[in-house]
């Protein structure tokens, strides 16, 4: 149950990071409610998951699905480059996080 918390709290932290995108482009009550709506309930999942996962490991993976799914989103629907070195270095910060929980 607290690794899906943490995937959630990732999430959250994605939809957070596409309000804040949103806010820039459109300043709005419905934007900013959602913005802190989302990095509220990201942080939220994350104390759930930090109940009985380790600290450093339920940070690495929160941050790297957060700036990854931001990066990817950013990719999808704001039009961002797409090159390959980019889609390298998302994959070099998902690896990351799944080689800390190997060796923990």
């Amino acid at each position: 149950m607290n690794w899906i918390s943490l995937i959630i709290a990732g999430i959250c932290e994605m939809i957070g990071v596409v309000m804040m995108h949103r806010l820039y482009k459109d300043r709005n009550w419905k934007n900013m409610l959602l913005l802190i709506a989302g990095f509220g309930a990201s942080f939220l999942f994350l104390s759930i998951a930090m109940k009985t996962l380790p600290m450093g490991i339920s940070y690495a993976v929160w941050t790297g699905i957060g700036a990854s799914g931001g990066a990817i989103l950013g990719m999808i629907f704001y039009g961002e480059p797409k090159n390959l070195m980019r889609i390298l270095c998302i994959t070099l910060i998902l690896g990351s996080a799944v080689g800390l929980k190997l060796v923990a």
